[in-house]
């Protein structure tokens, strides 16, 4: 029985295991995103998400080396390592968790395995945009109601002035071909 059993064995003994998650999490510090099953993913979520969040703690120089090594111990790679702690942990810097995001992909045609992607999500430049200007604090002002009217009536007012200016240059562009036809 496996009451309480919360982790995904996926179908390997634990040296095999921690062999995979090792090889994943390398590449996936080195890509910022890989494909793979979602078993596969979910499972990787929980064993990079606290080296990562390792990369935050410089406080000393001591602690920093200390990271150093714990993080090296999980994935005996001195470029992935290199990696993280210079390129990716800058990034992460001000994010307080959920440094991945896993994506379905739908199954794979072979074994009908489901296929997700994992990516890191300061690294993504469709969503990454957004994510930079939210990372910023926001300016927090108190506007009054009475300032907010006279704005609204101003661009109320320069609407119609834009549809005007739209339909007189339709009017100039339907009269040149007319008179070029004649």
């Amino acid at each position: 029985m496996r009451h309480g059993d919360k982790q995904n064995n996926l179908g390997r003994k634990k040296a095999h295991r921690e062999a995979l998650l090792s090889n994943l999490a390398i590449q996936l510090i080195t890509h910022k995103r890989i494909v793979t099953t979602l078993a596969k993913a979910k499972a990787l979520r929980t064993y990079v998400e606290p080296l990562v969040t390792k990369t935050k703690k410089t406080a000393t120089k001591e602690e920093i080396s200390h990271n150093h090594r714990v993080v090296f111990s999980y994935l005996n790679d001195k470029a992935a390592v290199k990696e993280l702690f210079t390129v990716v942990a800058p990034k992460i810097a001000a994010r307080p968790g959920g440094y991945t995001r896993i994506i379905k992909l739908g199954i794979r045609p072979g074994d009908n395995a489901e296929k997700a992607m994992i990516e890191l999500v300061d690294f993504n430049e469709i969503y990454g945009n957004s994510i930079a200007t939210a990372a910023e604090p926001a300016k927090k002002t108190r506007r009054s109601k009475a300032t907010a009217a006279p704005k609204k009536a101003a661009e109320a007012t320069e609407a119609p002035a834009a549809t005007e200016a739209t339909e007189a240059t339709e009017e100039a562009t339907d009269s040149t071909p007319e008179a070029a036809a004649e």
